[in-house]
């Protein structure tokens, strides 16, 4: 996957805390420690989504659906 630079602006508290785990060898530096920061939050914004989305979902109307396409399939398969 290619890459790309940018420049970005922290808290100093912030900064000074990429580094105290930096010190603590959890990242080798503070690349990683944003980049991997950066791809967390993303991957959780992204299950909130799909959890939104779930949640609209009616549970009666859905078990009907998957319960008429196995029928469905049922009667497809040859029987033994």
């Amino acid at each position: 996957m290619s890459k790309a630079k940018i420049a970005i602006t922290l808290e100093e508290e912030t900064l000074e805390k990429v580094d105290r785990l930096i010190g603590l060898h959890v990242f080798p530096n503070r690349s990683r420690a944003i980049q991997e920061a950066m791809e967390e939050k993303l991957e959780r914004l992204e299950k909130n989504r799909l959890a939104t989305e779930c949640a609209k979902l009616d549970p009666v109307f859905e078990r009907k659906l998957a319960e008429e396409g196995l029928s469905e399939d049922l009667a497809a398969w040859p029987e033994y």
